[in-house]
């Protein structure tokens, strides 16, 4: 399977004009009303399909706090010289132009008897259908010694933007011969290979930049996503430099003092110059004041995306508790699609197509070195359920490994146009 910006693009042409399919709404009604909470793949895209394909007949708003939103899905590129933080922004002037209106502000509760969301400027907001996107938020004391407040110190760069900038800072200012450790999340956690991607980009950094520099990884896993796809490429291209210690050996045991720069692993501390700490995740605060989480995460139905806490309510990507999907952007903008069409046909009266679902995730190992991971999935009665699924193997041509990562450049441009309307 290979995807490319034009593949990406013409699929999505393709289901938007089976979406558009002739809508029913008096010409004396008002208009029904959506509110989007989230500008990120599965927010931004369900606005957009919502209000392109009723044609005006649907009120869409979005709210997002950002006026620059950056993509988790590149970010580690940036962080390994990749990209510029320009490459991986993008901005909500397109969606404003296509009639969604676009608040940039905080939701901070949600009314779901009233249907009614109350933004941090005092504002509320009715709705008919209400979408939350809101992605991750961190586990309190999931990492000892660790919380937002020291995330200055020791960035999770989970959340792209500023504290992506912060981490590629502190790699910048590594001293020659230094050591860099991650904290790495237990499952489940948005996108599952992101952190050895991250890995492999320090990596690639520190090769060019600190030849001399260590990288220790703390995981309380005992395997991850693409491991033998990771540690072939580590072995190539990084030999000796990364120390990876699994659950067998105390990769759960691990505490942090921000302060004095130290990581304690299994009872062993040692002296760090960088240290990324991404703890354990659960869904965006906003679920959890709208009321639709059990535990950490939304349970959804996989028919539609709706909470099965309520079905006016849409729990989109990272926050859903949805079934085998993994938590990343391709994910979100698949489910988006589905949830836009189910709640434009509510709304609307026009025709609702079947849900289907697919994922892609690709990381970069190196320079030109690109592998991939990917799956469909439809809906049964408990969960979306993967149907077939790929992933790159082990010993594969240079060429391959050249053209998965260039596969990987055309979707970035065809999902980021999907959402953003550029």
């Amino acid at each position: 399977m290979t995807l490319d910006r034009r593949t990406f693009l013409g699929t999505t042409a393709a289901m938007a004009t089976t979406l558009a399919a002739p809508m029913v709404l008096a010409q004396d009604a008002g208009k029904p009303r959506v509110v989007v909470i989230g500008g990120g793949a599965g927010g931004a895209t369900a606005a957009r399909y919502i209000a392109k394909d009723s044609d005006g007949a649907i009120d869409v708003t979005l709210v997002e706090p950002t006026r620059t939103y950056f993509t988790c899905f590149f970010s580690n590129l940036y962080l390994g010289g990749f990209k510029e933080i320009s490459d991986i922004g993008h901005t909500y002037g397109n969606l404003a132009a296509a009639g969604i209106n676009v608040l940039h502000d905080w939701a901070v509760d949600v009314d779901r008897d009233a249907k009614t969301v109350t933004l941090a400027s005092g504002t509320t907001l009715p709705y008919d259908k209400l979408i939350l996107s809101p992605g991750i938020d961190f586990v309190d004391g999931a990492v000892e010694g660790w919380s937002v407040e020291a995330q200055n110190a020791m960035p999770h760069a989970y959340k792209a933007g500023s504290q992506s900038e912060l981490l590629r800072a502190q790699l910048e200012a590594m001293p020659e011969g230094g050591t860099f450790a991650m904290v790495a999340p237990p499952n489940p956690y948005r996108c599952p290979p992101g952190p050895y991607e991250r890995v492999s980009m320090v990596a690639h950094f520190m090769k060019e930049n600190n030849p001399t520099a260590k990288i220790i990884v703390a995981d309380p896993k005992p395997k991850f996503s693409k491991m033998a796809l990771f540690q072939e490429g580590w072995n190539k291209h990084y030999p000796g430099v990364i120390d990876w210690i699994g659950e067998e050996f105390g990769g759960g045991n691990v505490s942090v003092d921000p302060a004095n720069m130290t990581i304690t692993i299994d009872g062993e501390e040692t002296q760090v110059d960088v240290c990324n700490v991404i703890p354990a995740q659960k869904a965006g605060r906003i679920a959890e004041m709208a009321g639709v989480t059990d535990g950490n995460w939304a349970p959804v139905n996989p028919a539609d995306m709706s909470a099965r806490a309520d079905a006016d309510v849409y729990v989109l990507g990272d926050a859903a508790e949805q079934g085998d999907m993994p938590k990343s952007g391709f994910s979100a903008n698949s489910q988006a699609k589905v949830c836009a069409n189910a709640v434009r046909g509510a709304l609307t009266g026009s025709k609702v197509f079947p849900a289907k679902y697919s994922n892609t995730c690709w990381s970069l190992i190196a320079t030109d070195d690109g592998v991939k991971v990917g799956a469909t999935y439809e809906p049964t009665d408990e969960k979306i359920a993967s149907v077939d699924s790929f992933i790159s193997e082990t010993g594969e041509d240079s060429a391959l490994r050249k053209a998965t990562y260039e596969e990987s450049e055309g979707w970035y441009t065809g999902m980021t146009t999907d959402m953003f309307g550029c």
